[in-house]
């Protein structure tokens, strides 16, 4: 955030400095909003550079709705839709919506996020045994895991409100949330037995391998990483319907997709997880599959590849 107008004309400069001495063959924004009215002002200081700009969120929290919000932000939309040269969409949801403020067809690729399908990976038993130990985690109970930020949109106060009742069943069972954010203090206040907080991570993957299922209660997503993590890791996913969530879980093939806010949707799709080993193996290796197959990092590399190659023919 600049203080002055003078900054700002001390940073633009520096910018279109900068821009110069790289002249780069493309500009690739992430998000719709500063970045891609970067990325716009860049294309026209080097001349028209092609511009690639990739969404990536959808709802009311994600980049169209929250840009039509905005100050001048449908006056920004009109620029883009002229300037910006390929949108790149994670989802058919984001698809959609760039769609429903006129961008067509034709200049949309959908490119979903990747996974590093090497490092998360799934682990044989014993092996999994030994990185439990490693967490202070017990060996034999069974273990929910939740990755990501905690913030209110991620509905992380649902799974807390129904671990009693899980445990009712599964006495032992624990439920694992990975990260940090603006709602670690008031969750760990709800939170009662069995619920284990990791804290901050760099590398969520021996948590990932630990764990039995993956749980993601959000409200609003984009295509969520953390999920392909987990499904990567050979775990099976329970997800609420938003995002991209659909375009990757096919519901009892590689997990299961629930309505948002729907808590005792939640509950029983764990607790139908818990209640068989087989039914949780089946999903994960599927969800594994489809990761390896969809999702990898070199899938979507080639396909961004073929983006740029395109654009600089």
């Amino acid at each position: 955030m600049f203080s002055s107008t003078s900054q700002a004309f001390t940073s633009l400069k520096a910018f279109q400095i900068l821009l110069q001495k790289l002249r780069p063959q493309i500009l690739h924004a992430h998000e719709v909003f500063s970045p891609a009215t970067t990325a716009t002002a860049a294309r026209w200081l080097l001349g028209g550079t092609p511009v690639v700009v990739t969404a990536h969120r959808s709802g009311p929290i994600g980049d169209v709705q929250r840009l039509q919000q905005k100050l001048f932000g449908a006056r920004r939309l009109q620029i883009f839709q002229r300037q910006v040269d390929k949108f790149i969409v994670i989802s058919r949801e984001i698809g959609a919506e760039l769609s429903g403020v006129g961008v067509p067809a034709e200049r949309q690729v959908f490119i979903p996020n990747g996974v590093d399908t090497r490092h998360f990976a799934p682990l044989t038993p014993a092996a999994k045994q030994q990185v439990r130990q490693s967490l202070n985690l017990p060996s034999e109970a069974l273990v929910a895991i939740f990755t990501g930020r905690l913030a209110a949109e991620k509905r992380v106060n649902h799974l807390i409100n129904i671990w009693p009742t899980v445990r009712q069943q599964h006495p032992d069972a624990v439920l694992l949330i990975v990260g940090t954010g603006p709602e670690e203090a008031k969750l760990k206040q709800l939170a009662g037995a069995g619920v284990v907080f990791a804290g901050r991570c760099d590398d969520v993957a021996p948590y990932l391998q630990a764990a039995d299922v993956f749980v993601l209660p959000s409200v609003a997503e984009g295509l969520s990483v953390a999920m392909l993590e987990a499904m990567s890791s050979g775990l099976p996913a329970i997800v609420t319907q938003v995002g991209g969530a659909a375009d990757v879980i096919s519901p009892g093939v590689n997990g299961y997709l629930i309505p948002p806010d729907d808590v005792p949707t939640l509950q029983q799709a764990v607790l139908t997880l818990f209640q068989s080993a087989e039914l949780r193996a089946r999903l994960g290796q599927a969800a594994r599959a489809v990761v390896e197959r969809d999702y990898a990092l070199p899938v979507i590399a080639r396909r961004l590849r073929q983006v740029y190659d395109d654009l600089l023919r």
